[in-house]
């Protein structure tokens, strides 16, 4: 288009019947653009929606293993947590102690450091065991 003084570009405008917009006010000259702005905005709207819909959900997938998960059960769990990781999900490994089973705690950690590095050619671990109340 050109440079314009703000009056000359504030009567294009109103000859077109349209809104002067500010796009860029920071450049020299700043940057103004003629165009239907209640548009504008509803295209905009319409845009940032498309992407919303289009963003993936982040899905956690929860594995619970007892203290002392026995080696069938552990590898039938341990190809869940395969299929998951598979499919895109985040896992969440815990072992649940049940009354006095906490003094078994290091048997826990054992179990989830089994877990992260046999399943370490599917994801990678975020976040190494620790205790959380009784988990």
């Amino acid at each position: 288009m050109g440079v314009y003084p703000i009056s000359k570009a504030r009567e294009i405008a109103n000859e077109q019947e349209l809104d002067l917009v500010e796009i860029s006010p920071n450049a020299e000259p700043p940057v103004c653009k003629v165009m239907d702005y209640k548009k504008f905005l509803y295209e905009q709207k319409k845009r940032d929606k498309a992407m919303k819909a289009k963003a993936s959900k982040v899905v956690v997938k929860e594995i619970r293993f007892g203290p002392q998960t026995d080696d069938h059960d552990y590898e039938f769990k341990k190809r869940h947590a395969e299929k998951f990781l598979k499919d895109g999900a985040k896992l969440k490994a815990y072992v649940f102690f049940k009354g006095r089973s906490i003094v078994y705690k290091d048997q826990g950690e054992i179990l989830l450091l089994r877990l992260a590095q046999e399943l370490e050619e599917l994801g990678k671990v975020e976040q190494m065991p620790k205790l959380e109340g009784k988990r």
